[in-house]
This record gives structure tokens, C-alpha cells and sequence, in this order.
């Protein structure tokens, strides 16, 4: 989601938002192109419903067909069609990887003499195939959403000459690559899609590419590692949320390493969330894994140095749910259920695999670092949809304190089928009437930053927003220093149009929190984004100071080629 170039900061205590060489290309192993021992791996995503298990009975009737066949079946049963970008939707376009690292020029202010050396990174969904497809067939049509796209890398590399501390003497240098997931090689190697989209489309038409894919791929849908970027023990990571394990890539020249440790695949072996968490502390990895069967949720805890699954727990849920991001405190875990629900057996009923269900229950679990189902203390709270946490930490030895952005509906899936979608993300980013957290027709999507304060010995729950009804904001973030304890400071990113503080129709994307060297204060540093121009077309990274974030950009660093809108970013120092 494209915001405007527009940062907001709260005060959290007040009450209220490359031209060098390259090493060989590392090879990864290709993926067999036979499907018919991957069809019947264990299917993790089928639920225990009697009338899906009767369907699933018959590729087990057929197992030995060649997996050729299947995929002559698919050919000739099922047309891949472009989906269409409107005019408002251009730089969502995918591009081309570029090859080698291109030098990036400043064109106004100055590198500040103290950021830290590394690399600024973000991830993003780019169509390896051009655009978006949607799968026509005689059950329907089935479509990829604006969040399914292969994983693409964008970084731009920051390096200090030894010899002096002035700006002249930095060099920026920018780069992007595909990750290389199995089922993008695969892609790749046959030249065409072969996935067809499970998640949205006429019902008929996505149950018969979620069973096809399984069958022929011994997965629903494709690995596309295109949400989020992070590091731990010192290795740097891709994600998305259907990953059963992060991509370990060399952020030094993007090449894919491969996946997470082998040790840990396999004792997890579940999707791994998009926000993991690192422990204060211990500087252990907190994580969860969703799931459409059960268990719908499992936690786990990955130790400091990245070599051991330490803890995996089923929390027991009786519903599957979209949950976006783990929370972390010195002593507990914070688990957000909400109710945007994934439900294979709607697909049955005639709706949709995924729902934001308004009439349903949300809770926030609390639970310590190494607890099970039964130690979790559940609070409910008011229904919202609530993807990005922007803090947890506990005060006074009673309170447990959640901030996250909420909003009245979910973006995802998106609208409902035949309905316009322009119209419809257009009315939902509306500025609505009133806070309350019930679907309007417009202002369904304007999310805030809101707090959740639990009380660990009475039960009690105060819950309010933290902003006025000036801007929608999401993709929060802060200092990383004061994950998991009390901090003064957030910054979200503004989803409106005419609150840009940059150039008119300039949008930023993946936005990161960048700590001076030896900073004494919290907000001693840099927020640091992609930007994009509608206007000019032409795509910048800016730094802003965060101690004064009205301000101009200390300094705006032209990039050679466009960078397509994308999700979440991160600075990455390396020394």
C-alpha cells in the first residue's frame, strides 16, 4: 500500500502517531517439475470438514497420474488473463531486475556524516509475469490480489569513504533482485504461470485451484517471500506470510542463500509470520505461524543465535485468523485474534476463503515467553482489525500496554467480487464520521494508532485512540532499541493523498527508523523511505531527521530506475 510522502510522530507519554564486482551467482537446486509424489505430501491447509475430505479422497484414486498430465489438464482446462492497471495504479507495475548495482546521485541537502555505513532494504510484490493474472476456467475465474506478486528486493547501499567524516565522500549505489523461491525458479524455468491464485474468485473456481496446486505442487499457493526483510545472529531474511520458512539472502550483493536452517524448517514446519520479534533481553526470535486447518496458531521462541527452535506451542484456537504480527514484552508474548478469519469450508457455502467477520469477537492474549495454551490470559477487546503492532511493554507490574493501528474493516482480501475496486479502496480510506468501530460506507479502512492497556490483576481493559481523526496511518514503526519496552516516540506512515509534506503526488513506501550511532536519546536518528513522483514518474529515497520531522529532508537521493510501491523496509548496518 502506497502512502502519501507524509511521516506523522506521536508522543507516546502525552497521550496520543553500486559499482562494484559481483560474486558468482550462488546456485540454488532446481525444483522437480514432476508433481505426482508432491501431491500427497500432507496437505496442511485442508480443515477436518467432512464434505472437503470427500473431494479430497480422489487424487488419491488418481495419484499415479503423471504430473505432465496434470499440468496438460491445467493448460487446456484454465486461461491465465492480465489483469488490468488503472492509470492511478501505474507504479505498482512490476520492473526488471537491473543486473548490477547503479550509482545513485544526491540531488538535494547532504548524507549525514554520522548514519551509520549499510544498507537501506525493502521488499515488495513485483509479477514475475508482467501483471497480475486472474486464472479463467469453466468453474469461474480466480484472481490474484494486490499483495501477490513474486518477492522483489530493493536496496540502496550506503558507503563512507575511510578517509573522511564530510558527504562528499559518501558513494550510494542501488540495486534490486528477485528472491529466489522454488516456486519462482519454477516459474521462471517453464516461462508462464503454473500457479493458479487461491485466495480470490468466483468459489468454485478458487477450490479447484487450491486443489490443483496441491496436487501438483504439494502447496496452495506460491512461495512469494514479498512482505518483509529482517535480521537475526547475524543472517538477513525475506518473508511473507505463507512461507514455511524465511529466505536467507547476502544483502551485500541480494543474492538467495536458501531457506532458514534446515534443523529449524523442520521442527517448525508450519507459514512463519511476516513480523517476528526479537526478545528484550535474551535476544531471542518470537514467532507464529498461521494456519487454515488446525492448529490454526502456533507460537514459537528461536534461540538468540538462531540455531534452535527453543519452543512451539499450539495456543489451540477454535478459528483460523489473519495475524499479521507477533508482540513482545520482557516477559510475555501478545497475541492479536481478530476476527479476519480464513475458512476454507465458506468456499462451500459460496464466499470467500478469507473475511473480515465485523460480528465476531477480537481478544489479546498475554502469555509468558515459554507458556502453553492453558497460561494464556485472554482480554477482550472492542472488534477491529488491527494487521501492524506498533509496540508492547509493561508498566507498573500491572499493566500490560499494546499499541497497534486499528481499523474499522479489513484491506485484505479486498472488495468482493464484481464490485469496483477502485470505488471501493477509495470510499474506505474516506475519513468517516465518528471513532466508533462499526463498518460505514466510507472510512471502513482509516486506520489509527490505538492502545489496548490490560490490567494482569483485575482483568480490566482501557482501550482508546491515540490520535485524532486528522489522517489515516499504518506501517507503523520505531527506534528497534525499545521493541518490547516503554517508548516515547512512533512514526506511521499517512494514507492520504493531499497530506503530502514532500512534492504534490509524491507516495512513500517501506519506511524504517534508522538509530544514530550512539545515540543518547530515542529519537536521535533518521526515518528513511522510498518515494515515489507520480508526476515526474521518477523514484528518490529521502532521509528526514526525526528530531525534526516537519522539516525538509536532510537529504533526497535519486534513484536510476523506478522502484514499485512495495510493503515494509529496514536499514541494515554492515560494518
Amino acid at each position: 500500500m502506497a502512502t502519501s510522502c507524509s511521516y506523522y510522530a506521536f508522543p507516546l507519554m502525552i497521550s496520543c502517531t553500486a559499482e562494484s564486482s559481483r560474486p558468482p551467482r550462488i546456485g540454488l537446486p532446481k525444483p522437480s517439475t514432476s508433481s505426482s509424489s508432491s501431491a500427497y505430501k500432507v496437505m496442511k491447509l485442508i480443515p477436518h470438514h467432512p464434505q472437503i475430505s470427500t473431494v479430497m479422497d480422489l487424487p488419491r484414486t488418481i495419484k499415479e497420474i503423471p504430473g505432465r498430465l496434470l499440468d496438460a489438464l491445467v493448460d487446456r482446462v484454465f486461461e491465465f488473463v492480465d489483469q488490468p492497471y488503472l492509470p492511478s495504479q501505474s507504479n505498482f507495475a512490476p520492473v526488471d531486475e537491473i543486473g548490477e548495482p547503479v550509482r545513485a546521485t544526491v540531488v538535494h541537502g547532504s548524507i549525514p556524516p554520522d548514519l551509520p555505513e549499510g544498507v537501506y532494504i525493502r521488499n515488495s510484490s513485483n509479477p514475475v509475469h508482467g501483471v497480475p493474472k486472474s486464472a479463467v476456467s469453466i468453474f469461474g475465474k480466480s484472481s490474484q490480489i494486490w499483495v501477490e506478486g513474486e518477492g522483489m528486493i530493493h536496496a540502496l547501499y550506503f558507503n563512507k569513504h575511510d578517509d573522511s567524516s564530510s558527504d562528499a565522500n559518501w558513494t550510494t549505489f542501488y540495486n534490486n533482485k528477485y528472491v529466489s523461491t522454488e516456486t519462482f525458479e519454477l516459474e521462471k524455468q517453464r516461462k508462464k504461470p503454473v500457479f493458479s491464485s487461491a485466495t480470490e474468485g468466483d468459489p468454485p473456481a478458487v477450490l479447484a485451484a487450491f486443489l490443483l496446486n496441491l496436487m501438483r505442487f504439494g502447496m496452495p499457493n506460491k512461495n512469494m517471500s514479498n512482505t518483509n526483510v529482517f535480521e537475526h545472529a547475524g543472517k538477513h531474511y525475506t518473508i511473507s506470510e505463507n512461507d514455511v520458512a524465511p529466505y536467507e539472502i547476502d544483502i551485500r550483493t541480494l543474492e538467495t542463500l536458501g531457506t532458514w536452517d534446515h534443523d529449524i524448517a523442520q521442527s517448525w514446519n508450519r507459514p512463519f509470520t511476516s513480523h517476528p520479534k526479537r526478545a528484550p533481553c535474551t535476544g531471542e526470535l518470537v514467532t507464529i505461524g498461521i494456519d487454515a486447518r488446525k492448529p490454526y496458531l502456533a507460537l514459537g521462541v528461536i534461540s538468540a543465535d538462531g540455531t534452535k527452535l527453543l519452543h512451539k506451542v499450539d495456543l489451540k484456537f477454535e478459528r483460523s485468523v489473519f495475524c499479521h504480527e507477533i508482540g513482545v514484552t520482557q516477559r510475555y508474548n501478545v497475541v492479536m485474534d481478530f476476527p479476519t478469519t480464513i475458512d476454507l469450508t465458506r468456499l462451500l457455502r459460496g464466499g470467500s476463503i478469507i473475511r473480515y467477520e465485523k460480528e465476531k469477537y477480537a481478544r489479546i492474549g498475554i502469555m509468558p515467553r515459554y507458556g502453553d495454551a492453558d497460561s494464556v490470559r485472554w482480554f477482550e477487546v472492542e472488534t477491529c482489525c488491527t494487521f501492524h503492532i506498533i509496540n508492547c511493554y509493561e508498566e507498573d507490574d500491572e499493566e500490560v500496554v499494546v499499541m497497534g493501528c486499528t481499523a474499522p474493516g479489513s484491506i485484505i482480501p479486498g472488495p468482493d467480487l464484481g464490485k469496483d475496486k477502485l470505488g471501493w479502496f477509495s470510499r474506505g480510506f474516506k475519513k468517516p464520521n465518528s471513532n466508533h468501530h462499526h463498518m460505514q460506507q466510507e472510512g471502513f479502512l482509516f486506520a489509527r494508532p490505538y492502545e489496548w492497556r490490560m490490567n494482569m490483576k483485575t482483568g480490566q481493559v482501557k482501550e482508546k485512540y491515540l490520535v485524532a481523526l486528522d489522517f489515516a496511518m499504518d506501517f507503523p514503526m520505531i527506534n528497534d532499541n525499545f521493541i518490547g519496552v516503554k517508548n516515547k516516540f512512533a512514526y506511521t506512515q499517512v494514507v492520504d493523498s493531499a497530506a503530502s509534506s514532500a512534492a504534490e503526488n509524491s507516495f512513500c513506501t517501506g519506511a524504517s527508523f534508522v538509530a544514530k550511532q550512539g545515540a543518547a536519546d530515542e529519537d536521535d536518528g533518521w526515518l528513511i523511505t522510498f518515494v515515489h513522483n507520480e508526476d515526474t514518474n521518477t523514484s528518490e529515497v529521502y532521509i528526514v531527521d526525526a528530531k525534526k520531522i516537519s522539516s525538509e529532508a536532510v537529504a533526497k537521493i535519486r534513484l536510476p530506475c523506478r522502484v514499485p510501491y512495495g510493503f515494509h523496509g529496514a536499514y541494515m548496518p554492515i560494518s
